[in-house]
């Protein structure tokens, strides 16, 4: 199946371009495995990359955070760019310069806009499913004050570049009879047992049993 170009010529993977993907259900699946994004902007004090929470809805990337947030303000005002990488392994060829990394990585450009206060407490509700789905409908959602005092941002995806490399090492044939160990070192995010606050607690819920299953 051929890939759809890419959305725009800034968005477009030059530097081994046959890693690019611009598909979106490629763009998707990397932006779901994520919670935190970097993001880049320039202000009257210069160039900031700044990591923060993120999700996703629909074809719209989110973040959050407080009013007096110098990101939120800047990122209103001009373009920026967004950047989610997972780290799946390092590389060991049997030549220096062949080492590499494993990786799916997302990179969004665009202009961030405000999410209407209509539609922040149903934004904030998808944040939480992110995290912990069923959860929100456990904890105490943010009341009036707290969503008043709280900015949410989007950004579309519909500038974005997806970039992937797997698989083992590309060595150059000279160096295939070298006696040295080349393979890959895989890296995962494991999740660790859940340490709950306070010595009496309900019943786990299903999202917890099911992170402490996760890497059983």
């Amino acid at each position: 199946m051929s890939q759809p170009p890419a959305p725009s010529e800034r968005s477009r993977v030059r530097r081994v371009a046959d890693r690019g993907r611009y598909d979106e259900e490629t763009i998707h699946a990397i932006v779901d495995d994520a919670y935190l994004c970097h993001v880049a902007f320039a202000d009257a004090h210069g160039v900031h990359c700044i990591p923060t929470a993120v999700w996703r809805e629909g074809d719209h990337l989110y973040i959050h955070g407080s009013n007096g947030s110098r990101m939120l303000k800047a990122l209103t005002a001009g373009e920026a760019c967004l950047t989610i990488t997972h780290l799946d392994g390092l590389v060991l060829a049997r030549s220096a310069f062949h080492h590499s990394m494993n990786y799916r990585s997302v990179v969004v450009h665009g202009r961030f806009e405000t999410v209407p206060a209509a539609h922040k407490a149903a934004a904030m509700d998808r944040f939480m499913d992110h995290i912990a789905p069923g959860r929100r409908h456990e904890a105490r959602p943010g009341d009036e004050n707290e969503l008043a005092a709280t900015t949410v941002l989007r950004i579309p995806l519909a500038e974005s570049s997806a970039k992937i490399r797997s698989g083992g090492p590309r060595d150059d044939e000279a160096d295939m009879s070298r006696d040295v160990w080349a393979g890959v070192l895989p890296l995962v995010t494991a999740c660790g047992a859940p340490q709950a606050d306070g010595a009496e607690q309900r019943l786990e819920p299903d999202y917890v049993r099911a992170w402490s299953g996760s890497f059983a």
